[in-house]
């Protein structure tokens, strides 16, 4: 995974060979980077990255001067590999949890102004995870809500969904109360 702009630009992390991952492509991270950029400014952002994996978009973030990171990861050997890689790349605005994302957030206090959820692409309760956010403390009313997701899905029904952008097989799409 490279990380593609910012302070930390061209840095490659490495996972390790065992780990299972489907990493969003860089010309995927790089449109939706570009089109973020254009609504925050990310030094003023809290960030909620869900199913982190090894936190490409949580390091993105970090990169582009976001102060406040959560990265969400339920596989401990992935959430062991984010919190050693802030480390190495002294990136201590990024908080690791090592949770369930549903147990998250539910139980989450705290609100955040850009949440990005990458779930695996069969997870079952795929389709609920704007509905459980929209019910959590998470989500304020200028919240922004993106769900990568595959093809197979649409959640333009959603009475939140504003777009869905696509790069290649990558579809992002988008939710807000504002927008």
């Amino acid at each position: 995974m490279r990380i593609i702009s910012g302070s930390l630009k061209g840095r490659i992390i490495q996972a390790p060979s065992h780990f299972t991952l489907r990493p969003t492509t860089d010309i995927a991270k790089e449109g939706l980077f570009n089109m973020l950029a254009n609504i925050y400014d990310f030094d003023d952002v809290k960030v909620l990255d869900l199913f982190a994996g090894i936190g490409s978009f949580s390091f993105e973030c970090a990169s582009r001067g976001c102060q406040r990171i959560a990265s969400v990861e339920k596989n401990r050997a992935h959430a062991a590999f984010i919190k050693q890689q802030s480390e190495k790349l002294q990136t201590p605005q990024i908080h690791v949890v090592t949770s369930d994302v549903r147990d998250y957030i539910k139980s989450c206090k705290q609100h955040f102004d850009v949440i990005f959820a990458d779930p695996p692409y069969d997870l079952p309760w795929l389709d609920t995870i704007p509905t459980l956010l929209y019910e959590s403390s998470c989500v304020h009313s200028e919240s922004l809500i993106i769900i990568e997701h595959s093809k197979n899905i649409s959640f333009c029904e959603h009475p939140h969904f504003v777009q869905m952008r696509k790069y290649g097989k990558v579809h992002f799409s988008w939710f807000s109360k504002n927008i």
